[in-house]
């Protein structure tokens, strides 16, 4: 009985196989008509919602695909990260979390079509648009430019991308029906040569199938490329998105709403941003009645994690760095649960489906738990465990000492003895100001704070400034001026200050730091270490309203920035990186040192100022 059972098991599985690599080798067609897209010779009206897979745990990306059919979507779109696929110069990393073509691979094997951004130039509220810090230490490179080292890098990269995720377009058998050339351009320039270079690029890279651009519809214009399907950006009036379509498409379509907002993401110290389903629901549904295809920004937004969270910056409005939880207030919320949005979106296209077709049942919520109190027993000073320093008579950027994320942390000696006002010029972008190991103040560029009076003690003393990029610009005029750290110099009573060493802390991981087995005494940045057990694993956010700025590790996954200004007060902790048995939890924590216990929540915090 057992034997028979087995081989029952193994038979299923390989008709599985067999099943999902026939399904891959379907041959399909993708093409455009004056009014539809047309799926093998049909009419065919994309459903589509973002989500992005480095937003997502890899062990999760299959359960939000099963809820995007169950919403009733047909499609998925995702950009594509260049700053994790090349994070240095010349090393590309397509692995884990960034495995892009097994994420479009999967979304195959759930019956879901993909629509691919890879633009190089992403925006999507993340660290420097999408571009690797490293561009920026390639001499006179102007991104979003013919400049000829921009095109050289950006064609080493798109070929690689191209590797990866060329064969899986349609038209070669797989499930990835358009790409979109640039993101947004017209926002940004108007120059139709270099989206000509673009499109080039994209070809040689093997994308040889339906290409398109995407703006907002006072920039189309700009952005398009003539002889492409121009796309818009957040109009959903049927009548105006056809009227400029039709203008810049030969007087025809078809009619793609390629972002499309249900909602709006957060930056610290403003409020969370929420838009009731009942606004929208109405206008997808005019939409989809209207034949028009539709891309929601964001489905399911998730969390960005570590220092990837980009930042905002217009000569009209203060530096505003982004929060990590991506929420978005998104049909699926950032642990992958179906909100009123989702229930109310799916009813509505629901009504637009062919007779005969039904949803699947949505998928009931992931358990979420409380977990008890967790003591943090260990300590790690962050000046105890500086690595090998870098000395310079002035202060170099992070891109001066090849470093992209995290913080750095400037040294230098002054003679004491006296009072006076110590002014960072050009400070990117949150300081921690240090005199002989004890924090005496911060300064914070959203704040315009770039100076604080220093009372200095008598002596030789040790004046320590350790530097946070709190997320590099993703949109506007400012992403060619986004260096990190201490960017010009230091001064002190008007005179500057020179002799630095310089302690890179990127913090990739916290391997090697010596840990105390006690409570940490001072006042300077600590690392705090403590352990849990589970005896199930669930779903959990961490509650960090009694600490007060930094960054969370649980078992070696980094979940991200928490700080005290809000609106974001919890960390999402999912299942998928919990285990049963001991579980390991650090915390950077910048301002509170003194806080050891780290208590949980069965529901996230992300409205509260």
């Amino acid at each position: 009985m057992l034997l028979r059972n087995k081989l029952h098991a193994l038979c299923s599985g390989i008709l599985m196989l067999i099943a999902l690599y026939t399904h891959a080798q379907t041959q399909h067609s993708f093409a455009l008509s004056d009014t539809a897209f047309m799926l093998d010779g049909k009419p065919f009206q994309m459903i589509s919602g973002e989500m992005h897979y480095p937003r997502v745990p890899r062990e999760a990306w299959r359960a939000r695909m099963k809820m995007a059919k169950a919403m009733g979507l047909n499609t998925i779109g995702t950009y594509v990260f260049w700053n994790l696929h090349e994070p240095q110069k010349g090393e590309f990393d397509f692995s884990g979390n960034n495995d892009v073509a097994e994420f479009v691979k999967m979304a195959q094997q759930e019956g879901l079509w993909v629509i691919l951004r890879p633009s190089p130039y992403v925006c999507a509220e993340w660290e420097f648009g999408g571009y690797p810090y490293w561009l920026q230490n390639e001499k006179g490179l102007v991104v979003r430019s013919k400049e000829e080292q921009y095109l050289k890098e950006y064609e080493k990269y798109i070929k690689e991308v191209g590797k990866q995720l060329a064969p899986l377009q349609i038209n070669h058998g797989g499930n990835i029906l358009m790409v979109q050339i640039e993101n947004e351009y017209g926002s940004y320039g108007s120059d139709k040569e270099y989206l000509q270079i673009n499109q080039k690029l994209f070809k040689e890279a093997g994308f040889n199938g339906l290409l398109y651009t995407c703006d907002p519809a006072p920039d189309l214009v700009n952005g398009h490329l003539p002889g492409l399907l121009p796309a818009i950006n957040g109009v959903d009036d049927p009548a105006k998105v056809k009227k400029i379509i039709n203008e810049n498409h030969g007087g025809k379509g078809p009619y793609y709403i390629a972002e499309w907002y249900p909602a709006w993401f957060d930056w610290w110290g403003t409020k969370h941003h929420t838009v009731p389903a009942e606004q929208y629901s109405g206008r997808l549904d005019s939409v989809l009645a209207a034949g028009i295809s539709i891309n929601m920004y964001m489905f399911h937004g998730g969390t960005t994690r570590a220092f990837m969270n980009g930042a905002n910056f217009k000569d009209e409005t203060p530096y505003e760095p982004q929060i990590s939880s991506y929420d978005y207030d998104a049909p699926l919320d950032e642990a992958g649960n179906a909100t009123p949005k989702f229930m109310a979106f799916r009813s509505v296209i629901e009504k637009h489906l062919p007779t005969g077709v039904h949803l699947p049942p949505v998928p009931v919520a992931k358990p979420a738990v409380q977990i008890p109190a967790i003591k943090l027993t260990q300590s790690a000073s962050i000046l105890q465990n500086l690595p090998i320093a870098k000395t310079s008579p002035k202060p170099l950027t992070f891109e001066d000492l090849n470093q992209d994320y995290g913080f750095v942390l400037y040294r230098t000696t002054v003679k004491g003895g006296i009072s006076g006002l110590l002014k960072l010029q050009r400070l990117r972008d949150y300081a921690i100001v240090m005199v002989n190991g004890k924090t005496i103040g911060t300064l914070d560029r959203r704040l315009k704070q770039d100076s604080l009076p220093v009372t200095l003690p008598a002596g030789n003393v040790t004046l320590d400034i350790l530097v946070e990029n709190m997320g590099r610009i993703n949109f506007g005029k400012y992403l060619l001026q986004n260096k990190k750290g201490i960017t010009e110099k230091v001064l002190f009573n008007q005179k500057e200050l020179t002799g630095w060493k310089m302690y890179g802390l990127p913090f990739k991981n916290l391997n090697g730091l010596k840990y105390q087995p006690v409570a940490y005494k001072g006042t300077a940045p600590v690392i705090e270490k403590g352990s849990f057990n589970l005896n199930k694993v669930a779903d959990t956010y961490l509650d960090m309203r009694k600490w007060g700025k930094g960054l969370v590790w649980v078992n070696g996954h980094n979940l991200g920035k928490y700080w005290n200004v809000g609106p974001q007060q919890t960390l999402y902790l999912p299942a998928e990186w919990l285990k049963k048995g001991q579980n390991e939890v650090e915390v950077l924590e910048l301002l509170k040192p003194e806080q050891t216990l780290l208590q949980t929540s069965e529901k996230p915090i992300l409205d509260q100022l």
